[in-house]
C-alpha cells in the first residue's frame, strides 16, 4: 500500500485498457438510457462481456485490472445515461435519478422536452454540476486513494460482520418488513453455494434483476397491441433490440466452434 502513487496504475496500463473502457462505457450508457434497469445490471453485464472476450478468463475474480475497469466504467457511465430519459422524457433511469426527479418537482420544475425550452439555464446548470462533480471525484481519488485502500487491511472477522449488519439493515429498511431480511439471508446462502461449487452467478443475477422488468413491460406491450406479438417485430426500436439479442446469442454459440478451429 505504501507503493501506491497517483491513481494506482501506470500510463501503460491506462492505454492498454482503452478498448475495454470504451466498450464498458457504451454498455453502461446504453443500460442507463433504458429506464429502470440501473448500474446493478450494467456493471455485471460489462464484467461478463470483458471476461468472455478476454484471452485469460480464468484470471477474472482475482483482482485483475480488466474486470475492475469494465465494471466500474460501466457503473459510472450508467449515471450519465440515466440522465437522458430523466431530462428528455421525465422518466427516471434508476433510484438516483428518481430522487433527482423528486427534487426537481419540489422546485416546481417538470423534466421533459419543455424543460429545455422553458428552463434552459437549469439544464445547463445540471450539465455543469455533473462536470464539476466528475472533477471533484478525480481529485478525491488522486489524494485519497492511499487512505481508501487501507480498508483492505481490516481483518475479515471485523469487516464481514459489519457488512452483514449493514446489508440486513438495508434489506429491512427497503419495506420495513422481515420478509426482506429472510430473502436477503436466503440469497446470501445461495450466492455462497454458487461460489462454493463454482457455478457462474452472473446469469442468475441478470435474470433476477431483469426478469420482473421484462415481464411487466411485456404485459404492457401485449395490452397496448391487444394481444398481438407482431408489433414487437415490426416496430423499429423493438426489432433492433431483438436483432442485437439474437446476434449476441449466435456469437456466443459460435465462439467455441471458432476457438476449436483456431487450435486445430
Amino acid at each position: 500500500m505504501k507503493g501506491i502513487r497517483g491513481f494506482g496504475f501506470s500510463l501503460k496500463e491506462f492505454w492498454s485498457q482503452g478498448w475495454n473502457a470504451l466498450r464498458s462505457a457504451l454498455i453502461g450508457m446504453g443500460i442507463g438510457i433504458l429506464p429502470g434497469i440501473g448500474g446493478g445490471t450494467s456493471n455485471v453485464l460489462a464484467y461478463t462481456v470483458a471476461k468472455n472476450y478476454d484471452k485469460h478468463p480464468e484470471e477474472f475474480g482475482t483482482g485483475r485490472i480488466d474486470g475492475v475497469v469494465a465494471s466500474e466504467t460501466a457503473n459510472n457511465a450508467t449515471i450519465g445515461g440515466a440522465m437522458v430519459p430523466l431530462l428528455t422524457l421525465g422518466i427516471p433511469g434508476d433510484t438516483t435519478t428518481a430522487m433527482l426527479l423528486g427534487a426537481l418537482t419540489l422546485h416546481g420544475l417538470t423534466p421533459g422536452p419543455l424543460l429545455f425550452q422553458n428552463q434552459a439555464d437549469i439544464v445547463y446548470g445540471i450539465f455543469a454540476a455533473m462536470l464539476i462533480a466528475s472533477c471533484i471525484m478525480l481529485f478525491m481519488e488522486f489524494f485519497g486513494l492511499r487512505v481508501f485502500v487501507k480498508l483492505l487491511s481490516i481483518p475479515k472477522y471485523i469487516l464481514l460482520p459489519c457488512v452483514f449488519v449493514l446489508c440486513t439493515i438495508g434489506a429491512y429498511a427497503l419495506k420495513n418488513n422481515m420478509s426482506q431480511v429472510i430473502a436477503c439471508l436466503i440469497f446470501g446462502a445461495l450466492g455462497y453455494a454458487f461460489k462454493k461449487f463454482d457455478i457462474p452467478s452472473t446469469l442468475f443475477i441478470l435474470g433476477f434483476i431483469l426478469g420482473p422488468l421484462a415481464e411487466v413491460n411485456y404485459r404492457r406491450g401485449m395490452i397496448r397491441t391487444k394481444g398481438s406479438f407482431l408489433p414487437f417485430l415490426t416496430s423499429p426500436i423493438s426489432a433492433i433490440f431483438l436483432s442485437i439479442a439474437v446476434l449476441v446469442v449466435v456469437i456466443y454459440l459460435l465462439k467455441p466452434v471458432l476457438a476449436k478451429r483456431r487450435h486445430s
